[in-house]
């Protein structure tokens, strides 16, 4: 902004000086000289003209300036200066002899403006300013100005220590000024890769304009940068070096805002801000990583710019969408000073529920540091993953509390860096597309490759349950667990967030009757721990076995072997009585399909079973019998038969019954010629 004044300072000086040269008749060259004095004079600013200047009268008179530098001579690595092309003014020659010039047009082009970017404040030194004419002279070098024109325009933010250069090329405007000082600027430009259009309406005081009110309304269009077209109107007033933005309200697509706002451009610039929105939509471009099979990308984020403005905000608003994300109501408190940008947020209204905490962005050094920490209460969590993390499969309730650390310039860095804490829980839910319990009767007739997801199933879920300790990437949970109607999955292992894999191994349970997690029996088990191994989006599932990888037929045709009556001819378990899952399908056994054949069957099934969910507790006769009893009678629908264990039956009655109850040891070292433990 000072340089702009600096500008037009310089630019009603040359004019000035042109039209008293043309009048009295002096050549071009000491025009240049003339020109070049006052401009320093006025402005503390040297002006250079190493072009051409040409005059000419017809068809009017015109003044012609090419390849004008204007800059600081105090300023040694030409961070602060405007270079323009050639400057052409269209001048009232009969104007001349009032003393008041009257331009018809003024022509720009490619003009330059270099704008230092600056990592500290400095305090400029105190003086009286310059170019401020004194009182009584106002209107003694008055200029009018109809038109002005810029081409091809370019302005240039740089930091030469850092290496770091931003442009807005391609500025082309036209400024439109009536006799009653009213203005309208209309143009466009390129904002890196994002095209801007923007129209400004204001009516100028008489001069001078410092410490009165400029009415302006501006209109603004930035696919890209800005979801919807932006409109504010406000009131201006420059007081030294602080521009004050007062009285400022508009509209942001169709949510209206108000507030005031002010930038202090002395040096490093100082923005200070109170904003409100009825709704503020914000466009967020999906993640590079894609899916979760992809990698996470090396693309560099680029926050050097926190380096080189401060801010002091408060941000309030009904609603903020920020991408698919939708937060209301929203109180943001923000500081950023030297790079370090600090932000607290308090009762923010996230999908039904509310979050507090606080984030920390450190961008002063070559690999930004990040420090997250917050509270989450009754949170709606299908919503909140699917836009946070474009993860759709867990429904429910959540509750969570987050103290995070990372460093990094690229999603990958940060994920791959990620330290601190995690707790989460998920209630009266469900696991979108999976059917858990499906999943673990399938196990045990081959290992699986991925989620088996499917549309149409669902595995209920009372409660989730897990908390993480995080480091470098890694997420460590020793209290995996999960607890729904008819599943019950106890587990730890440890989830790596850079490479995207797991390895987690689990005690997967099924609930053999609609009573759920309330019944007096305890869920049956596979017996052995099952593993999940793998990316996340398609990890191996399979049985925690001796040699199963190696060679899985072998495994399998092993345990069936052994098992017998376990499985039936698709693998299913048999003799448990009716439908493991409450989800899809029975597979509870038959006379025809049972190897055995009959109770039989089903009563060796059942000590195999009390076997595997036991062998660490050792078998006892009362147990065996008391699972025997419960079995339903041959041509009893297995839905209906009882499930409730039968009372220890006296010796006699053991003895005339059931053939002897096998030991504890046979069964161990069966279990041992199983497992190979």
């Amino acid at each position: 902004m000072r340089a702009l004044k600096i500008a037009g300072a310089a630019v009603a000086a040359i004019i000035v000086v042109a039209g008293l040269v043309l009048v009295i008749g002096i050549p071009s060259g000491f025009l240049t000289s003339s020109i070049q004095a006052r401009v320093e004079r006025e402005t503390g600013y040297r002006l250079m003209i190493p072009g051409s200047t040409k005059i000419s009268v017809w068809p009017q008179l015109n003044v012609t300036l090419s390849d004008v530098t204007l800059q600081d001579p105090k300023d040694r690595d030409t961070s602060d200066r405007l270079t323009v092309g050639s400057i052409q003014a269209d001048i009232k020659f009969a104007s001349l002899w009032s003393g008041h010039p009257e331009i018809t047009e003024l022509v720009i082009e490619r003009p330059v403006l270099t704008v230092p970017l600056l990592r500290e404040r400095t305090v400029p030194p105190s003086s009286p300013p310059r170019g401020v004419p004194p009182s009584g002279a106002t209107d003694a070098g008055t200029i009018s100005i109809d038109r002005v024109t810029v081409t091809d325009g370019a302005i240039v933010f740089s930091n030469l220590r850092d290496r770091v250069t931003n442009r807005i090329d391609g500025i082309t405007a036209n400024a439109k000024i009536d006799s009653d000082r009213n203005i309208r600027v209309t143009g466009n430009a390129h904002a890196s890769e994002h095209p801007l259009k923007f129209v400004i309406k204001a009516t100028t005081p008489a001069p001078p304009i410092e410490r009165q009110n400029i009415p302006v309304d501006v209109t603004l269009e930035a696919p890209g940068l800005l979801q919807n077209p932006l409109s504010a109107k406000a009131e201006i007033r420059l007081n030294g070096s602080v521009l004050m933005i007062n009285g400022l309200s508009g509209t942001l697509g169709d949510g209206a805002f108000n507030g005031w706002a002010s930038v202090d451009i002395a040096s490093k610039p100082l923005v200070k801000l109170d904003l409100d929105f009825q709704r503020l939509d914000v466009a967020l471009s999906k993640a590079s990583a894609g899916s979760a099979a992809q990698p996470w990308s090396n693309a560099s984020i680029d926050l050097s710019g926190l380096n080189y403005i401060d801010l002091q905000a408060k941000i309030s608003a009904a609603e903020i969408n920020i991408g698919d994300a939708r937060i209301a109501p929203v109180a943001i408190e923000a500081a950023l000073a030297s790079g370090v940008l600090k932000c607290r947020f308090a009762n923010l209204g996230a999908y039904g529920g509310q979050a507090n905490g606080d984030l920390i962005v450190d961008a002063s050094a070559a690999a930004p540091v990040y420090a997250l920490r917050g509270d989450l209460t009754g949170v709606h969590a299908l919503p909140l993953l699917h836009s946070a993390a474009d993860f759709d499969k867990l429904d429910g309730k959540l509750q969570a509390k987050l103290s995070l650390q990372s460093s990094g310039a690229s999603q990958r860095a940060i994920m791959s860096n990620l330290d601190g804490t995690v707790f989460a829980v998920f209630q009266d839910g469900a696991i979108r597309g999976v059917n858990v319990a499906q999943m673990i009767r399938s196990l045990t007739s081959g290992t699986l490759s991925g989620w088996q997801e499917n549309n149409e199933q669902a595995t209920d879920l009372t409660q989730l349950s897990a908390s993480f300790r995080i480091e470098k990437g890694k997420a460590t949970s020793t209290d995996l667990n999960l607890v729904g109607p008819l599943v019950r999955v106890t587990g730890a292992g440890t989830i790596d967030l850079g490479e995207k894999t797991l390895a987690l191994r689990t005690e997967p349970k099924l609930v053999m009757t609609t009573q759920g997690q309330g019944r007096t029996a305890d869920p049956v088990g596979l017996g052995i721990p099952v593993v999940i191994d793998g990316p996340w989006a398609e990890p191996r599932i399979y049985p925690d076995m001796a040699g199963i990888l190696d060679n899985p037929d072998a495994a399998y045709a092993k345990l069936k072997d052994m098992g017998k009556g376990l499985f039936g001819p698709n693998g299913a378990l048999n003799g448990l009585g009716g439908n493991l899952s409450g989800q899809s399908g029975s597979t509870g056994g038959n006379g025809a399909s049972d190897p055995l054949g009959g109770d039989l069957g089903k009563t060796i099934g059942n000590l195999i079973q009390q076997g595997l969910g036991q062998s660490r507790q050792g078998s006892v006769p009362g147990q065996i019998q008391s699972q025997t009893r419960a079995l339903p009678a041959p041509g009893t629908p297995a839905a209906v038969a009882p499930a409730i264990p039968a009372a220890p039956a006296s010796p006699a009655q053991s003895d005339a019954s059931l053939p002897p109850a096998p030991e504890s040891q046979p069964m161990n070292d069966v279990l041992r010629q199983l497992f190979n433990r």
